[in-house]
This record gives structure tokens, sequence and C-alpha cells, in this order.
């Protein structure tokens, strides 16, 4: 078990080594986020408008009552939304998306023996496949979160 965490750790120290071609570098971090934010969007937005309806409709069947104000069903979903769905929703979609999509590459890459060839060529594998994926997931995820809740309250 120690063994396999010293492993990890020193993969990360790889991967956030300072790179050569910052130049490069910044080429694949922009292309990872684009390929996380932009291409998860379609998925998120789907979700996001019929998470926010079926929270406000199931909410408003809830409080069906002449003492409660119907103000009081949007206010409630708007919260739950916020607070609760929008992000735990994106995050299980965002992970089973781009996670399976890093995974794919990176196992492709193994197969073909591309990293192999980066790394005849001198080049920091870790630090080139690695490092911009965790960047753009960092980055990007936050992002589709704020999106994922604008687009559950509008939906609702």
């Amino acid at each position: 078990m120690f063994t396999s965490f010293g492993k990890y750790i020193l993969l990360l120290r790889l991967s956030f080594k300072r790179p050569e071609k910052f130049k490069v570098y910044w080429a694949e971090v922009m292309r990872e986020m684009v390929s996380v934010g932009i291409g998860s969007l379609g998925i998120i937005a789907i979700i996001s408008v019929f998470i926010g309806a079926a929270t406000t409709i199931q909410v408003a069947f809830q409080l069906a009552s002449p003492l409660v104000p119907l103000s009081i069903a949007g206010k409630i979903s708007r919260d739950s939304n916020i607070l609760e769905f929008s992000p735990t929703i994106s995050s299980l979609v965002l992970a089973g998306r781009v996670g399976s999509n890093f995974a794919s590459q990176i196992g492709t890459m193994r197969v073909t023996e591309q990293i192999d060839a980066l790394e005849i060529m001198g080049v920091n594998a870790p630090g080139y496949l690695i490092s911009p994926k965790i960047i753009a997931g960092v980055s990007m995820v936050p992002v589709l979160v704020i999106m994922s809740i604008c687009l559950g309250i509008t939906g609702g």
C-alpha cells in the first residue's frame, strides 16, 4: 500500500514539474479546457433544465395548501438547486464523462506506445499528459456548476 502511494506521489511531482516549453504546455491546457468545458456543456444543460423543472414541480405539488403562498415553492426549488442538486449532479456527470474520456485517451496512448515515444524524445510525459487535464478540470468544473445552477433555476 505504501509503495503504491509513494509511486503516486512521485508521479504527481513529475506532473507538476516546470514545463520546458510553456507555449506548448499552455496550448495543451487550453485544448483540455475546451474538451472538458465545451464538450460537457450540452449534457449539463439538458440535465440541469430538467432537474430544475422536476424539483419545482415536486415542491409545488408537496406544498399545495391554501396556507402556503406559491412563491415559497420557487424559493425552496432555487435553494435546493443551488445547494444540492446542481453541484452534485453536475459533478457526477462530469466525473463519468470526463474521467472515462481521460482514461481512454491515456490508455490508448499507452497501448500505441505514444507515451514511450514521448519519453524517448525527452518530453516530461506526466507533465504533458496529466497536469493539463488536472488544471482543466479544476478550472472548468466550477464554471460548469455555475452554469448548471443558472439553467436549473431557469428550468424551474
